[in-house]
This record gives structure tokens, sequence and C-alpha cells, in this order.
């Protein structure tokens, strides 16, 4: 079969993983290397894992597709060497030109800044793509998708942390967070929080029938106690007040910064002195604008408790608005001498978030999940939201078109991900069995 960049689109693809970048966009680039992003970095999930383990074959022949489509003469595969049983299988089946690269047990592996660079030994210039060096990017369950074909209808992702059975599930798209949790036996507490897709990426989930989308990835079930509940439910006026008052300048952030230690001018100790200052704070900052959000400066490297990233986050925003630019004046991008030595081990990440305790297994279930309503986002992608095509009342099956994107937008179709009624149409379109 071939597979064009306009029928990725149709079938509604996005980055499984990310913001959702429609994947038919990278499709149409032209890229010497293609690489597997295998890392699944976040402690805890095992959705990439499982898939690989029992859809090997699937998701290669979606990298076959995307071979094919942007041109790569190389196909790489960046997995843990931890899991050296599923790269021992797939070296059995990999097709000429294809290979893997090992990577080390630490976070942030997945970050595709990261992974091109341990891969090619070529760093993405700040702010750029990795197209800027030859290369695209997709992670596995993109690939999945691809690989099987067809529109986008259902969810891969973990359930797990304080839960019955955590369990790695296939779910509808828009499948509300409350039956998930249910399907993997249901909160082992009482009460309990949640957060959503990652413990250093994510975010609470204010409300249990949110709907699981094209970008879940994991539900962790917590105690609302619990030290990751604290940090990420912290308003931004308490972050900057105790920033404030109590950063010391130590520089542990900055020196324990991923895309610091690629070469990156992005030093968060410098974004936490600018809390200090009315004036002249755009030096301090504009480096903020390289920040991939991974969380290590807060969660690990701070010794105060405080909260480097979401003060880099909240810069961001200041240097977009005011148009600022970093200039490299020339001085070559490389990466620090301790790149290698700074790596932050997951097991060393598991223990400091206070999730050992917690079972680190995730198996896939291998029948979805039926659910009886589904609420399907039309926004669930970088770009314009898709328009419903569909009315209340209409009567629609698992697949079907119902929400399109205008030619030449930049977006991604959405389909209906059970057969059933129409029941509401707003931004997101409710589906009833």
């Amino acid at each position: 079969m071939t597979t064009t960049p306009d029928k990725v689109c149709e079938w509604g693809i996005v980055g499984a993983g990310g913001a959702g970048f429609p994947t038919h966009v990278k499709m149409r680039a032209s890229a010497e290397c293609f690489i597997l992003n295998a890392a699944e970095c976040e402690p805890l999930l095992h959705k990439d894992k499982e898939l690989l383990t029992h859809y090997g074959d699937v998701v290669i022949e979606g990298m076959k597709r995307a071979r094919d489509m942007t041109g790569s003469r190389r196909c790489v595969i960046g997995i843990k060497n931890k899991y050296d049983n599923i790269i021992a299988d797939l070296q059995r089946h990999l097709p000429a030109g294809f290979e893997i690269a090992p990577l080390r047990d630490a976070y942030p592996a997945g970050d595709e800044f990261l992974l091109v660079y341990d891969v090619t030994k070529r760093v993405i210039p700040p702010g750029g793509l990795p197209l800027n060096v030859g290369c695209v990017v997709n992670n596995v369950e993109t690939m999945y998708n691809l690989g099987r074909g067809g529109p986008l209808t259902h969810k891969f992702l973990t359930v797990t942390g304080a839960v019955r059975t955590p369990v790695t599930l296939c779910v509808p798209i828009g499948t509300s967070v409350r039956d998930a949790i249910a399907a993997a036996g249901g909160a082992a507490i009482d009460p309990f929080a949640v957060l959503l897709n990652g413990v250093m990426m994510g975010r609470l989930c204010a409300d249990l029938d949110a709907p699981i989308t094209k970008t879940s990835g994991g539900i962790y079930v917590l105690p609302p106690t619990h030290v990751l509940v604290r940090r990420h439910g912290r308003s931004m006026k308490e972050v900057n007040r105790i920033g404030r008052a109590a950063c010391d300048q130590c520089s542990f952030c900055t020196e324990m910064c991923p895309r610091y230690l690629l070469g990156h001018p992005i030093e968060p100790h410098k974004a936490m002195r600018a809390l200090g200052f009315t004036m002249d704070r755009d030096p301090l900052i504009v480096g903020t604008a390289f920040c991939c959000e991974c969380n290590l400066c807060t969660m690990i490297a701070c010794p105060e408790d405080l909260d480097p990233r979401n003060v880099c986050v909240q810069d961001k925003q200041i240097v977009k608005q005011k148009g600022l630019r970093w200039e490299s004046g020339g001085r070559p991008i490389e990466p620090h001498p301790m790149y290698e030595a700074r790596r932050t081990p997951t097991k060393r990440l598991i223990t400091k978030l206070g999730l050992a305790g917690f079972v680190n297994e995730g198996r896939l279930v291998a029948r979805p999940l039926e659910v009886a309503r589904v609420r399907v986002p039309l926004q669930q992608h970088v770009g314009a939201p898709a328009t419903p095509v569909v009315s209340v009342g209409d009567r629609v099956r698992a697949g079907q078109l119902i929400g399109a994107i205008a030619p030449g937008q930049l977006g991604a179709p959405i389909h209906a991900s059970i057969d059933g009624t129409v029941t509401h149409v707003s931004s997101f379109v409710e589906i009833t069995a």
C-alpha cells in the first residue's frame, strides 16, 4: 500500500505524545534520517514499550511508510537499553537500512533535541527543528497509527499510581478519565487526586469527566497530599512570591538543565534572579525561549523547593510578546563537557518524586475498552480546531468524519470513536452508544 501525506491527513493522525503536531506536515518534509522516539521517559508509563512488545511489526510498517514519504536513507529506533528483550525481538525483524540506538535510562531521554544528539551527535540549533540537522522524529504510537492506517479513533495510555491494577489501555478517543480509572480496577485510595500525561510535564486533572484525547499518554492516581499534587497545584502568584524571597542563586537549576547541557542559552537561575528586578530584566529572561519545560530544574535540581520551570514558562510569554531575540554572536553551539555525567537516572527520579511505593508495571489489556459515551474534542492538535460536520441526532459509526479542516489549514480531521447517536455539538462532539 502506498501512503501519501494527503492520506495521513485524511486519517487525522497527529503526534501522539506531545502537542499533537499534525503528522502529515512532517511527512511532507525531506530528511536524511528518520528517528523513532521510543524513550518514554516519564516515570511509570509503559504504553510505548507495550506497543513495541505486542505490535512491533505495525510500528515498523509505519516507519517504512514514513521513510518512503520523507525519503530518509537512515531509520533509527531510539529505545532505552534496559529493554534488551524488546531490542532483541526488534532486531530479528528490522528491514534493511533500519538500526537500533540503545539509550540510557535517564530523564528526559525522550526530548527530541537530546534524542537527535544522542543518535546523530548533531545539535539542533536553539529555536530550531530536527529538520535543521536533517532529521524527522516521531514517537511509537504515531508510527503505530501510521502503520495501521485508517481514521484515528483510539488512544493507548497507561493508568498507574494508586489504582488496583496498573495497566495500559486502548480506549476510544473521548473516553472519560473516570472510565479509564475504573478500567484499572478503580482508585485504591479515597480521596484521590489525578495527574494527566506525566508527573514531570503533566498537569492536574480538575474534572474526572474530562476526555482522553489523541495526545493523552497517562493517568496517575495519587494521594491528595502527595508532593507532586502539591507542586503541580501551586499558583503562579505563589511561585513568584516564594521565588523572590528564597532563591539564593546557587545555579543548580541551570547546571542540571538538559538544554543548557546541550549548549543552548537557557539559564533558569537567571530567570529566578529576574523575579527580583523591575528594570533591565530582558537580558536575564531572553534565554527562557529555549526552555523545553522538562521540569528537572524544579523537581530535582532546586534545593529550596522553588519552581524555576514555571518561572521560565511565564517568562517565555514575555519574551514572545516583546519580540526579544537571542543573538549567538557567532558562538558555536556545543554540548557541555558534563553532558553525559549530569543525566538524571529514572530510578533516582522515581525515588525523589515519591513514586517508589507504586507498582512500576502497565501491561497492555488486549481488548479495547468499550464505553457508552464519548466526548470528542474538536481541537486535539496544533493549529485550528476542526469544524463539526455532524448535528445532534445524527447516527454515526466509528471512523466516520465528524470534524473537518479547511484545505491548506494547519490542523487534523476528527473522527467518531464509537458507533452511536450525536447528542451534543459545541467545542466537542458527544456520541452516545
